[in-house]
């Protein structure tokens, strides 16, 4: 196959990707690449039930971007993260934007989606054979693989997501105490505790990270001089300033910060909180920014350009 396409549904957005395979190597070239943006996080019952109105914007995201790319359509993989996963009425989701639309939307375990990211890391370093340590941070979990060769040899998922976490502790987004801070502090490592064993970097391996919140606490930390930070590396002493500075910022204007989105000013502190967790319990002391994550994984394997 010489192109591939991916319909990525999330919480912020869904986002259409068309890639093809250039004549002579095997990266990607985007042919195509159409968003709509969405704020389901607004849109979820107390029990995690995708209302109504959520539905509803689902159905025309996704008319709207399929309808980018018709002779595309007939080949799309198209995929809901996890707001539309874990949703107890997810079934009726689905069959509802089939219905509407004629698109029906699969959905990928945690652990396949670990897999993908590191798939898609993998192949962006370059490096076929040195160890490889991936964290991804998304809105319902977190993903950590690694391995020392195309397929992870150790894949985990934790329902530890910036919009889980927002929800459950941080309504809002906004932390009253520091002793609410500490609560949070705590509940993620008991949670990161149950699971022992997790990888670590290994001599002459690399650490990558991907997802908008690495890559956005990554922009905050660079623009306040953090030293060893910029938007392609990120410290664990830089992910603790930022931290420091969301959690002093009413939810309201963090989004006026260097690199923090508007739409996801909400979950920018649960987000580094779990960043600050995810690398202390992993030992990583600094990390790479991965742009590619469990979209492009897909699209590699589609395509045929995994190494």
């Amino acid at each position: 196959m010489r192109q591939a396409a991916v319909l990525d549904v999330g919480c912020h957005s869904a986002l259409l990707t068309v890639v093809r395979r250039p004549r002579g190597h095997d990266g990607l070239e985007t042919v195509l690449s159409h968003k709509v943006r969405l704020s389901l996080h607004r849109m979820l019952a107390p029990d995690g039930q995708l209302d109504e109105r959520g539905i509803r914007s689902v159905q025309q995201a996704v008319a709207e971007t399929m309808d980018a790319s018709p002779a595309a359509q007939s080949r799309v993989f198209a995929f809901a993260t996890s707001v539309i996963r874990d949703a107890p009425n997810r079934d009726e989701v689905i069959a509802r934007i089939a219905g509407a639309t004629g698109t029906r939307l699969r959905v990928l375990p945690g652990r396949e989606e670990a897999r993908l990211a590191y798939v898609a890391a993998r192949r962006w370093t370059g490096h076929t054979s040195d160890p490889l340590l991936v964290l991804d941070i998304g809105g319902g979990t977190v993903e950590i693989a690694s391995g020392d060769a195309g397929e992870p040899q150790t894949v985990h998922s934790l329902p530890l997501g910036a919009r889980t976490i927002t929800r459950r502790w941080l309504p809002g987004g906004a932390v009253s105490s520091s002793r609410q801070l500490r609560r949070v502090r705590q509940h993620l490592r008991r949670v990161l505790d149950l699971h022992p064993g997790l990888p670590t970097p290994e001599p002459g391996g690399h650490v990558l990270a991907s997802s908008k919140t690495f890559t956005q606490l990554a922009r905050l930390a660079a623009a306040q001089g953090e030293p060893s930070c910029s938007r392609g590396r990120l410290s664990l002493s830089g992910v603790k300033a930022s931290l420091a500075l969301l959690a002093d910022m009413d939810p309201a204007h963090r989004g006026e910060l260097p690199g923090i989105s508007t739409h996801r000013a909400e979950q920018s502190l649960a987000g580094a909180l779990i960043a600050e967790a995810l690398m202390e319990a992993c030992e990583a002391t600094s990390v790479e920014i991965c742009p590619w994550s469990t979209r492009e994984g897909l699209l590699l394997e589609r395509l045929g350009t995994r190494r």
